[in-house]
């Protein structure tokens, strides 16, 4: 106790919720990936540097020039009535058609995750969730405390056939899942999608046992090849869907949206007032007049270019370099490659090493509520250029060949620093 009270005095004050707030796996990287020597396969940052900066600055210019008593002022907690006008446009692009009566604007889709959760979560209520999941979103459901069930995931997306089966599980231990949230387009941090009949099923599921969805969908946009996926929302009015302009627009901008049955969105704007009074008048503004006056879609079509470029990079130098026994995903889209390590090694043990051989990724323990994921780890490539994509590959491939020779030389102990190996659910 005396040892508590003198790394924290206020321990002992606390409300028990906030015991299950802790860093991130990603967070605790943040530091140290930012030297130069290393390359960084780590943090999701989108590569904002694409955008016409001179334009969108003299955008924003003239809109505190002309605007500026509006733009500086305080503004509705359900957020700009033009801009919302306008997620409706850009949610049509993948077959959302709603009304902007609908649409809360929040600070970024993680505001709208909190708020959901807000709403709806006593403490010891379940959400499942894909294995792996966000790890954002992981957080603000611990910090509610809720309990998260993890759903497996393969190269199809979440599986139906084992959703029911923890449904029905649930069901007859009389517990109460309040909904099942599912990032089901280019996921983060797996990189699959959603197969069309998958949609269908899940849908059908959790109608049948009356649970919610929340769909939370940043990346959407950001398909290579084809018109962009249908969203679940699309054919179910009942699914509450997340948006995001971070990977689209600007990330610093933090401005994210959610759409819900109208029920719903009245409760998410209290909570909306109770939090933060109102989303900021300045991002908002700043995004609805992008969405006015530049070539938004041209813009989008640009990353998916830059990004499809970084993606094949990644790829590529994974075939040519990766030992023996690593597998991976091939995303469609979105930012991320999943990686499995061969049997016997443990990413978060790894990752030390890793460092000091001058590469960061985020270890898949970070991705699992429930202590899974040694033999996973994310991989990002949206933001490094292509060469500096295949030099980090070409230090991890050597980083995990040393470790396969520490394996076979002395054994699972040496390789995973516990002497125990766990490999997580979801996807091999």
């Amino acid at each position: 106790m005396e040892q508590h009270s003198r790394t924290d005095p206020y321990t002992d004050r606390y409300a028990v919720r906030a015991a299950g707030m802790v860093p991130s796996e990603i967070r605790a990287l943040f530091a140290m990936v930012a030297r130069p020597e290393i390359v960084s396969l780590a943090g999701g940052a989108p590569y904002v540097s694409a955008l016409p900066l001179d334009a969108v600055g003299g955008m924003i210019g003239d809109l505190v020039a002309g605007k500026g008593a509006e733009v500086l002022q305080y503004g509705s907690a359900q957020g700009d009535e033009l801009l919302r006008e306008h997620i409706c446009e850009v949610m049509a692009l993948e077959g959302v058609h709603g009304s902007a009566d609908d649409v809360v604007v929040t600070v970024g889709a993680q505001q709208a995750l909190d708020l959901i959760t807000k709403i709806f979560i006593d403490p010891g209520d379940v959400i499942l969730a894909e294995a792996p999941s966000y790890v954002g979103a992981l957080g603000t459901f611990a910090s509610y405390q809720a309990d998260v069930v993890h759903v497996p995931m393969d190269d199809g997306g979440l599986e139906p056939a084992a959703l029911r089966e923890n449904l029905d599980r649930l069901r007859r231990e009389g517990r109460r899942v309040k909904f099942l949230y599912t990032v089901p387009t280019f996921q983060n941090p797996a990189g699959v999608t959603l197969t069309t009949a998958r949609r269908a099923q899940i849908l059908e599921i959790c109608a049948e046992h009356d649970v919610l969805i929340v769909e939370d969908n940043p990346y959407g946009l950001l398909r290579y090849d084809g018109e962009p996926v249908r969203a679940l929302r699309a054919d179910d009015d009942r699914v509450i869907y997340l948006g995001s302009f971070s990977k689209t627009i600007a990330s610093g901008l933090r401005v994210g949206w959610v759409l819900a049955p109208h029920a719903i969105r009245a409760k998410l704007v209290l909570a909306a007032e109770s939090a933060i009074l109102c989303p900021s008048n300045f991002s908002q503004l700043a995004v609805r007049e992008y969405l006015a006056t530049q070539p938004w879609r041209e813009q989008i079509k640009d990353f998916r270019e830059l990004y499809r470029e970084r993606r094949d990079a990644m790829l590529d130098a994974l075939a040519q370099q990766m030992p023996d026994g690593c597998t991976w995903t091939r995303p469609e889209g979105g930012f991320f490659v999943w990686l499995t390590l061969p049997e016997g090694l443990d990413s978060k043990a790894m990752s030390p090493r890793a460092i000091a051989e001058r590469v960061a990724y985020v270890p898949g323990t970070g991705f699992y509520a429930d202590g899974g994921g040694q033999r996973h780890m994310r991989l990002s490539y949206c933001f490094p250029e292509p060469d500096r994509i295949r030099e980090g590959v070409r230090r991890l491939a050597g980083v995990i060949d040393q470790e396969l020779r520490m394996r076979d030389t002395f054994g699972e102990t040496a390789a995973t620093g516990t002497g125990v190996h766990t490999p997580g659910p979801g996807i091999v």
